[in-house]
């Protein structure tokens, strides 16, 4: 067997070849490839897989410990990405995915942000619907370094309420309520990650940053996101059925493309919890 890597993007992506469902589980090495791709490219695209979603888990399971909460899926460690209510009934709160974000900035305990999350397609919208990555790590790379040493202290709020606010301007009294149930959590804005490595916690989570004006702030924040999202930037993945992406969490934030609320898209999502916190 020979995996091929294809880089898709100079900034982030590439698409793997050479991978079959047997070799997924039972071939050691693919599992060791997949991290040492992952670290370089940010985002791995397997095209036509069809993976089962048994085979998903087991795989992921070799990359790391997974979450196995419930997921309106009969298999554990799948949760069905839908806008249908009957197939999630936490639908609603998938239309903050179409705004740009990392994945576990506010989590109910002191959990990790997500190690990498895998997603397989079952059925694909008619219109929109596609997955856009972007670096993280390139979004520090490509600062000055007067810039590096001036965000390097900086220290961020990051709340369910913020990314919500984004897709719900007015909120009703119960919505405001279930969103500030969710803790609040104070991230730096630069992650120093145990590889050495280093990039921006960025996105729709990010409220404001400790201790400065909110318009220069939020100018700030909104700044940084565009350069870290210039369309040259960015690899954008057009669904068929069958696909299978998986992505670095850490140095990658990701959005989806608006759909219809009553499209059949359907994704089968696997996340591989967090060996790091943010620091």
């Amino acid at each position: 067997m020979t995996i091929t890597i294809d880089p898709l993007n100079h900034d982030v992506g590439a698409e793997v070849t050479g991978v079959d469902h047997e070799s997924l589980v039972s071939d050691d090495t693919v599992a060791a490839t997949v991290l040492d791709a992952l670290e370089t490219h940010g985002v791995l695209v397997f095209r036509n897989l069809h993976l089962e979603p048994e085979t998903q888990v087991a795989f992921c399971r070799k990359l790391g410990q997974i979450d196995t909460e419930p997921g309106h899926h009969p298999v554990r460690g799948i949760y069905r990405v839908s806008l249908d209510t009957t197939k999630n009934s936490s639908a609603g709160y998938l239309r903050a995915t179409f705004d740009w974000h990392i994945d576990g900035c506010t989590p109910q305990d002191d959990a990790y942000p997500q190690m990498a999350t895998m997603l397989t397609a079952k059925a694909v919208s008619a219109t929109g619907g596609e997955t856009e990555f972007a670096s993280t790590y390139k979004a520090f790379d490509n600062l000055t370094d007067a810039e590096r040493t001036r965000l390097a202290t900086l220290r961020v709020v990051h709340s369910l309420e913020a990314s919500q606010r984004l897709v719900t301007e007015e909120p009703t009294p119960e919505q405001l309520a279930a969103w500030r149930g969710r803790p609040v959590k104070e991230h730096p804005l630069v992650w120093t990650h145990k590889s050495g490595r280093r990039s921006l916690v960025l996105g729709a989570s990010t409220d404001y940053v400790v201790g400065m004006d909110p318009a220069e702030s939020r100018a700030l924040l909104d700044d940084l996101l565009r350069r870290c999202t210039a369309p040259d930037r960015v690899y954008r993945h057009d669904w068929s059925v069958g696909d299978t992406v998986i992505w670095d969490n850490r140095g990658v934030i990701h959005r989806a493309a608006p759909y219809p609320p009553d499209s059949p898209r359907e994704m089968l999502r696997t996340t591989v919890l967090g060996d790091e916190p943010i620091r």
